[in-house]
């Protein structure tokens, strides 16, 4: 028997497994995105500039969660070349910035799986790859592999449920000696998580994506 003939009998799991291991991988490196609208006139050239971020809603102000979120967002106006400072009577910019997200409703998938429970993991319900592809999430609550034909051996649809979160930041920009508004922007995204640590840097690196961006103009932006 030739190494071709070995080879081309091994068993199926040994065929798949890697398969299963590079889609685990390409889930866990799924892309954040979100919805970034923005409003600006021209802002200030940074020489001479400063800034201090300061609380929205007057109940997170002292706050430690919102000195992290805002330690964030002054290292991105550092990097547009801003100095930050600490006592807001001394800067010449109020950076006011926000944060939420919100407590979640439920959706409803459907899944058509071949007999035992497997996932139809073949032929995208009928034919073909892609999202229902080899290994695709069988729902969201892990992988299967099954037969091309969903309703085979007893099959039929897996209707699962799972929760969906809306979080957003808002972000104004004034200047202190005029009073007047330079810029003020949204972030919003969905998400599987209401973990406010791992929303708002992604949120944050979204509003500053092409910072100040188009004035008036809404973009989806992808944060990898």
């Amino acid at each position: 028997m030739t190494r071709a003939n070995v080879t081309s009998k091994r068993p199926f799991f040994q065929m798949v497994i890697p398969l299963l291991f590079a889609a685990l991988l390409a889930a866990c490196s799924t892309p954040f995105k979100a919805d970034v609208s923005r409003f600006a006139v021209p802002l200030p050239a940074p020489e001479g500039q400063t800034f201090a971020v300061v609380a929205e809603n007057p109940a997170n102000a002292g706050g430690l969660e919102f000195g992290l979120y805002a330690d964030q967002v002054a290292q991105r106006m550092a990097e547009l070349g801003y100095t930050r400072v600490d006592d807001p009577a001394k800067a010449t910019m109020l950076v006011r910035f926000d944060y939420a997200v919100d407590g979640g409703r439920e959706r409803i998938r459907t899944d058509f799986v071949g007999g035992a429970g497997f996932a139809n993991p073949w032929f995208g319900p009928w034919g073909g790859f892609g999202p229902w592809g080899p290994w695709r999430p069988a729902g969201f609550g892990g992988w299967g592999w099954g037969f091309a034909d969903p309703w085979a051996f007893g099959g039929g649809a897996d209707v699962r449920s799972y929760t969906i979160y809306s979080s957003a930041i808002a972000m104004k920009i004034d200047d202190v000696a005029t009073g007047k508004r330079l810029f003020e922007g949204n972030a919003q995204a969905v998400s599987r998580t209401n973990r406010l640590p791992e929303l708002v840097p992604n949120l944050v690196e979204a509003l500053f994506t092409d910072f100040p961006g188009n004035s008036g103009e809404v973009v989806r932006i992808t944060v990898r």
